[in-house]
């Protein structure tokens, strides 16, 4: 075929495809009727993993799997857009990876509402401002984020969904790498960045800030300032990149939650989050362990609080494989009631992303 030829062939499908795309988002809307006249939530993480894991199956290329995934992404938060007006809530400003979490989950359809701390996304869920919120919960260099956990206490939200973002910092800045002299940076990004700064820019001043997004905005309007920040805030400002994957590990990634109100039924590969709290006397916690041991359940994670309730008085916040309607995972939480002053399942979720 010559290059006419494979236009042509291309528009036909073209047409194919946007007929069947708009075939499909009928049936969404369908089922999204459905649930709305039943009560029940319009996202369904569960069922969301059983379409990419499906397009996976199925693909048998030239496209890769993430590309496909990306794809099917948009095409799903078309669909949510169009079902009801979704509104996000996420810790912000715009243009911080939380930001771009959560367009990673929800895509680029919906409705997106930054907030300043992470306090403002409980509440906007919540109070029903916002249907889902998404907030950083631990780095895998730099640790938890503990006013995340904090918030669990007293909030009755669950956690609906995880996403796990590759975090890939550059390094921004109208001016060449040798004319620098002043680095924007927010604390968190200097610590993971701290090796290529020691090596790059020994002698620049170095200017703390309260965000990735903010860094790349002050390094846009200062003469020979430079940030590291993301690609998505740098892009925001219109600051060049200068460097790209500056990062100390290539590893460095963050886990953000997604708050909502009702979990989703079991995948078959999930996981719970519990907040924990028992008395402070002496195998309290070698007791509370004991369930999970019981009953062969993988705990993941295991990290402590101070309830600031009572002075050396704390919750323990536990990840552990499975959903709370799996019978293993059910009869450990009981078992968990009885040793425990109380456990609160903060939600079952996929455990992929």
């Amino acid at each position: 075929m010559n290059i006419p030829e494979h236009r042509k062939a291309i528009d036909k499908l073209d047409e194919q495809i946007v007929r069947l795309l708009n075939e499909r988002t009928k049936h969404v809307l369908e089922i999204g009727a459905i649930k709305i006249k039943a009560g029940e939530e319009i996202y369904a993480p569960h069922r969301e993993r059983h379409v990419f894991q499906r397009v996976a199956k199925i693909n048998q290329g030239p496209m890769t799997e993430d590309s496909l995934r990306a794809i099917y992404r948009e095409i799903m938060s078309s669909a949510l857009s169009l079902e009801k007006t979704m509104s996000i809530a996420y810790l912000g400003p715009e243009a911080t990876f939380t930001h771009q979490a959560a367009i990673q989950k929800f895509g680029a359809s919906l409705k997106y509402a930054e907030q300043k701390t992470i306090a403002d996304v409980f509440t906007e869920v919540a109070k029903q401002r916002a249907d889902y919120g998404v907030v950083p919960v631990e780095n895998s260099t730099e640790g938890v984020v503990t006013h995340t956990l904090d918030m669990f206490v007293e909030s009755d939200l669950k956690i609906v969904a995880q996403i796990i973002l590759k975090i890939q910092y550059c390094l921004g800045s109208k001016s060449k790498l040798r004319d620098i002299k002043k680095l924007y940076v927010h604390p968190q990004a200097l610590g993971q960045n701290r090796l290529y700064v020691q090596k790059n820019l020994p002698h620049v001043e170095i200017l703390e800030t309260s965000s990735n997004a903010r860094s790349a905005e002050l390094a846009a309007k200062t003469p020979n300032g430079a940030a590291i920040t993301g690609f998505l805030a740098a892009e925001k400002y219109n600051l060049p990149v200068i460097e790209r994957d500056i990062q100390d590990l290539s590893t460095n990634a963050t886990r953000f939650l997604v708050l909502g109100r009702q979990c989703s039924p079991p995948t078959g590969h999930d996981r719970t989050s519990l907040m924990l709290s028992m008395a402070d006397q002496v195998g309290a916690l070698h007791n509370a362990l004991g369930p999970f041991r019981k009953y062969k359940i993988n705990m993941t994670k295991i990290e402590s609080r101070p309830s600031k309730r009572k002075a050396w008085e704390y919750f323990f916040f536990v990840d552990c494989d499975g959903h709370m309607e799996d019978h293993k995972v059910a009869k450990a939480i009981t078992d968990l009631n009885r040793v425990c002053n109380f456990a609160k399942v903060l939600g079952s979720y996929p455990n992929s992303d």
